[in-house]
């Protein structure tokens, strides 16, 4: 099935799952979109099978809390973030909920974690205004760089790449290659009202950077000449909560949650505003991600909810 307008308007909610008494704080599909994690304010990971629609296990992290949670590339490990006792990251086997190392360095917490997509590489970032660059497989720190102020970051698809949001002003383009030696493109953004960047990702051509803020709208960028080619609006943020945004895998939509429980979607070529769905979600909409390799995506509030399409507008 090929994603279209009409496909995208027809997803409907097909399974919602109570199984967190807090909210949840992050999700992540797998790279085979086989299964889907959750970390939860309640200190739990919970793991979903996706092909059959059900919880698989949960794991309670009460000593170090579940903050930001991101699947290696192997896909039965996780790396996640503390949000209790320390600042440390860990690496994490799902499947004997054991760890499997620790990577400790930062000073406060962890605000942005991702993986590479193509080797053991990961990168976090931290509100003690750092970027450090890991290997799965050492215990040290394998780069670091020091910031301004609140960083974001974000691989490429080929994971050559890495942009670094910047105090909520500015993208900076490192080279993985040569990490160390600073950016080689900077690009500033000035927003009309102030607000605070919440997300950081590439569209799945690369072509594409999406700019999550807590003031209401996203933007997306030029990944080569940092202009900004649209800016979406229109969805309920009155609080300026954290909500998550995504590009579908084929980068042609742009998807968001909002405040009052619904998913709003827009074409990302021409702006052009293509859905709104209702998923009834009984708090704000702050995880949101399409399956990396099936029809499907999920959001969450502290339910999480699986979508699917109930049209096939292939010919």
């Amino acid at each position: 099935m090929k994603l279209t307008d009409g496909v995208l308007r027809s997803f409907r909610v097909a399974k919602v799952f109570c199984e967190n008494s807090d909210r949840i704080n992050c999700l992540d599909f797998s790279p085979n979109g086989h299964s889907i994690v959750s970390s939860s304010a309640d200190d739990s990971i919970v793991l979903y099978d996706c092909q059959e629609g059900r919880p698989q296990r949960t794991l309670h992290s009460k000593k170090y809390g579940a903050g930001l949670i991101r699947y290696a590339r192997e896909g039965d490990t996780v790396v996640c973030s503390s949000n209790k006792r320390d600042d440390t990251v860990r690496h994490l086997s799902l499947r004997d909920n054991k760890y499997i190392r620790y990577f400790p360095g930062h000073s406060k917490r962890v605000v942005a974690l991702c993986v590479s997509p193509v080797d053991d590489i990961f990168v976090s970032g931290s509100l003690d205004k750092t970027i450090r660059l890991w290997d799965l497989r050492a215990p040290n720190c394998q780069g670091l760089v020091h910031l301004r102020g609140k960083p974001l970051c974000a691989f490429d698809p080929e994971g050559l790449v890495l942009a670094a949001g910047v105090s909520s002003r500015a993208v900076k383009l490192y080279d993985l290659r040569s990490f160390g030696k600073g950016p080689f493109a900077t690009f500033r953004m000035r927003c009309d009202k102030p607000c605070d960047w919440t997300g950081l990702k590439f569209s799945g051509d690369g072509r594409r950077i999406l700019v999550s803020t807590n003031g209401g709208f996203l933007c997306v960028l030029d990944a080569f000449r940092g202009a900004v080619l649209h800016t979406f609006a229109g969805y309920a943020n009155s609080k300026a909560a954290a909500l998550e945004a995504a590009f579908t895998p084929d980068s042609q939509f742009v998807m968001t949650g909002s405040e009052d429980g619904k998913i709003h979607a827009w074409d990302g070529e021409s702006g052009a505003k293509v859905a709104v769905l209702d998923g009834r979600h009984v708090g704000p909409v702050t995880c949101l991600q399409f399956n990396p390799k099936f029809m499907t995506f999920a959001s969450a509030c502290s339910n999480m909810l699986f979508w699917l399409p109930t049209v096939d507008d292939s010919p």
